[in-house]
């Protein structure tokens, strides 16, 4: 490599939960056996950034001093030790730290599993492929991975809207299925525009939308992204032998409507691979499909059209978690 790098980089480093991040200068990270060093270009932000900083997400387990940030996009400045899959100068995006102990994206570097990663799409900025990796190996796993989607199945996204929620509806409707979404009136508009049937799920009643689109039969399978009783009409709304999915199962919840139905479910928990270990090689290859789907135009996130550099994080975050955004919110990293 030709480029010769400085030992240190600027980060925002949380020293307390709830705390303002200080953006500050601290040494550059060097890629292990396995990893990448990877300078950041753009950090997409998700509610699970926000519970993190604030305390409230124990299951993500990560230790303070730390530099949070899940999602990433950027390029590749040097390989370590048995990396064959990148290079130098490779424009890549992944899920690969923020939780777990491990270096998130709110910083200009990040030496990061080479495994986490694919290749960004040619057709996306880097911003918008920031966008892309939770809310996408999200909603993948929960369809794939653990429902087996065909083609021609009806499928219900509880949230279609939303984060996880469109890029489900895309997915959904890339494997052929036809797609149904509850969402706000105000946000009929953006599910419609991905090709779902949208479902206000505030004028309407589980029972009247299924008797409505499915005569009464109920969907072949439900993704739910929001919980609580959400999950619970779920349950409801999924058919005999169908299969509900969640990413976000809180709550207390009778089975007896999802049992009364021989009906199965799964749960979908995103960050075990970087609390455990375990599947990290998965995670690219998800994003690897997601690449494919995004460059054959089937896939393509939602962005907020607000700017947000480091040194206004807080302005980021309070967007995020006061429900203003209309999109995904990303920090631009690099100028």
């Amino acid at each position: 490599m030709s480029q010769t790098l400085n030992n240190t980089m600027r980060a925002l480093v949380l020293e307390a939960y709830g705390a303002p991040f200080r953006l500050t200068d601290v040494p550059r990270p060097v890629a292990g056996p396995g990893q990448v060093l990877v300078r950041i270009a753009a950090s997409g932000v998700n509610p699970l950034d926000t519970k993190i900083r604030s305390g409230a997400a124990a299951h993500a387990k990560h230790p303070l001093p730390a530099i949070l940030g899940i999602d990433l996009a950027g390029e590749i400045v040097a390989v370590g030790p048995g990396v064959t899959a990148f290079k130098p100068g490779d424009q890549v995006y992944g899920m690969t730290g923020g939780v777990g102990g491990h270096q998130g994206s709110l910083a200009e570097y990040a030496a990061v599993q080479a495994d986490l990663l694919a290749h960004k799409p040619a057709n996306l900025t880097m911003r918008e492929a920031a966008a892309l990796p939770l809310i996408t190996i999200t909603a993948w796993e929960g369809l794939v991975d653990r429902a087996e989607i065909q083609s021609g199945q009806t499928v219900l996204v509880q949230g279609g809207a939303g984060g996880v929620g469109h890029i489900a509806v895309q997915i959904a409707r890339a494997f052929g299925a036809t797609v149904w979404a509850t969402v706000s009136a105000e946000k009929r508009a953006v599910v419609e525009q991905l090709g779902a049937i949208a479902i206000d799920y505030r004028t309407e009643t589980v029972e009247a939308y299924v008797a409505r689109h499915t005569k009464g039969r109920g969907f072949d399978l439900v993704y739910d992204t929001a919980g609580g009783p959400v999950l619970d009409a779920s349950f409801q709304a999924v058919r005999r032998f169908g299969h509900v999915v969640s990413c976000l199962g809180w709550g207390t919840h009778a089975l007896a409507p999802l049992s009364f139905r021989a009906a199965t479910y799964s749960g979908v928990f995103t960050l075990l691979p970087l609390l455990t270990g375990e599947g990290l090689a998965h995670h690219g290859e998800i994003l690897r499909h997601a690449t494919a789907l995004v460059e054959a135009g089937k896939l393509l996130p939602r962005l907020d059209p607000r700017r947000f550099p480091l040194d206004r994080i807080d302005d980021a975050h309070t967007a995020v978690s006061d429900g203003s955004a209309d999109g995904k919110i990303v920090v631009d990293i690099a100028p």
